[in-house]
């Protein structure tokens, strides 16, 4: 028996369990396209597939809406793969393992995927029932969403006929986007220098850290683990000497890492006040982040004697000075639309590798010009240490519409069908509605969802009752759609 039979709607459920037992992390989503082309190829439908494994399905309007103009409902087919420490679990190979508790649907040990299956899920469900009354329908599913919006980037948009397009790649029931941030991959690479060292390996470890998405969860003050460690590896410099190993930290740069590692060297004799000095660090950050990250673990474990290769005291001091000045989390509010951060970056990944340390961040504003600042910050202090910056993904800001009329439509429905008051927002989180509105600038758009909590973690989950209602309001948007926004 299928996990979640019995859950409604149940063809938007049926979907959904597919797609969670196909593999589909980022760059990995060829066999979750395939599933796609040959859903449409079963039900007769037109149908393209490109080399990035976008896929986009058609479908003719139902009798009546033959004078409509024709809708995009857009998602994509990746997910972030993130799972929990010792969890045997592989991305490449595995479905997930689904459960359902207390009102949600969870994976056990990982991501959900519901960031965006849910939405590709709906999708396949709009097109295979043809009771459903709906303008002309173009049903848009991109690749690499979470890894820069490659798919979204490489899609060809030439052939594509609407006006009016409904993201579900929202995760906030009731409230309706319409703008995004921009946003762009910032890397810094510090080229390796080594040198050799005697003494006691130890492992400088911080970990139960809540996390979360690094756009829309940038505003919840939670720490970030490889700032920590940073930190932590500064007050220690400020202490006794010690040479440094490897750093590594976080696994994407949209997600607020949750663990960091340091491996160091030290004497004998430092063991006891390295120990001692981790331990009062721990008191003064979960000191710190009582509210929003209140168990803070830090650990300092020994390994083994030895010799080993390090950092070069140079390569050390670069590292360290990295860490703890390089700008990380909000950096400027929005004065037009109040509690909307405007611009942000967050430093996800930290990478050691025989050629040197890589840090990546994830870089995030509305406004251009606060985007090109941080980036030319990050590059100015990174080929200041000499080093090298490199940048990828960047995708541009969708700009906020207050007069969208897809927004009122959906905002008007909601009401109606739920009775509580709905909002048009814009949001600090990249969404391709940016790309599509740079390449079709006439589109008139909205990015909905239902609720989803902690995504890009592997406490993600998924309301069934806010699937249900988010399905009813599409199907009743598409139906009004020829009376309200033609």
């Amino acid at each position: 028996m299928r996990v979640l039979d019995n859950l409604v709607p149940e063809k938007v459920f049926y979907y959904f369990e597919e797609l969670c037992n196909i593999p589909h992390g980022s760059t990995n989503t060829k066999a979750i396209s395939d599933y796609c082309v040959n859903f449409a190829k079963e039900r007769g439908l037109a149908y393209h597939q490109d080399p990035e494994n976008n896929i986009i399905i058609l479908k003719n309007g139902s009798k009546g809406y033959e004078d409509s103009k024709p809708v995009i409902i857009q998602g994509h087919l990746d997910m972030v793969c993130v799972k929990d420490a010792g969890v045997d679990f592989d991305f490449e190979k595995d479905g997930l393992n689904l459960v359902v508790e207390d009102g949600y649907v969870h994976a056990k040990g990982t991501t959900l995927g519901g960031d965006d299956g849910i939405a590709v899920a709906m999708g396949l469900a709009i097109l295979e029932d043809n009771t459903i009354e709906h303008p002309e329908l173009e049903v848009v599913f991109t690749t690499e969403e979470e890894v820069g919006m490659e798919g979204a980037i490489a899609l060809d948009t030439a052939d594509l006929k609407a006006k009016y397009l409904l993201n579900l790649d929202s995760e906030d029931e009731g409230h309706f986007l319409a703008g995004c941030a921009g946003g762009v991959k910032a890397t810094s690479f510090l080229p390796m220098s080594c040198a050799s060292a005697e003494g006691t390996a130890m492992t400088l470890h911080v970990h139960g850290l809540v996390g979360g998405h690094s756009g829309s969860e940038i505003d919840k003050g939670r720490a970030n683990a490889n700032i920590l460690l940073g930190r932590l590896l500064f007050e220690l410099h400020e202490a006794l000497p010690f040479c440094i190993i490897s750093v590594d930290g976080g696994d994407k740069d949209n997600a607020i890492p949750v663990d960091s590692k340091a491996e160091i060297v030290v004497s004998d004799e430092d063991i006891d006040e390295i120990q001692s000095l981790a331990a009062a660090f721990q008191e003064k950050v979960r000191s710190e982040f009582h509210v929003c990250d209140p168990v803070i673990a830090i650990d300092a474990d020994v390994r083994a004697e030895g010799g080993y290769e390090v950092f070069s005291m140079a390569l050390t001091e670069k590292v360290i000075f990295m860490l703890m000045q390089v700008p990380n989390g909000i950096q400027t509010m929005s004065a037009d639309l109040p509690g909307l951060v405007e611009s942000s970056l967050n430093l996800g990944v930290l990478e050691t590798t025989e050629e040197g340390v890589a840090m990546t961040w994830a870089i995030r504003s509305s406004v251009k010009s606060l985007k090109e600042l941080m980036k030319d910050k990050l590059r100015y202090m990174t080929e200041f240490l000499g080093g090298e910056m490199t940048f990828r993904g960047e995708y541009p800001e969708w700009p906020f519409n207050p007069d969208s009329k897809i927004c009122a439509l959906c905002k008007k429905i909601y009401e109606e069908q739920t009775g509580e008051e709905a909002s048009i927002e814009m949001i600090h989180a990249g969404l391709e509605c940016g790309l599509l509105s740079e390449k079709m600038p006439w589109l008139d758009m909205v990015s909905m969802g239902p609720e989803m909590h902690d995504i890009h973690t592997s406490r993600e989950r998924l309301g069934i009752a806010s699937v249900e209602r988010t399905y009813n309001l599409v199907l009743t948007v598409l139906k009004e759609f020829k009376n309200y926004c033609n």
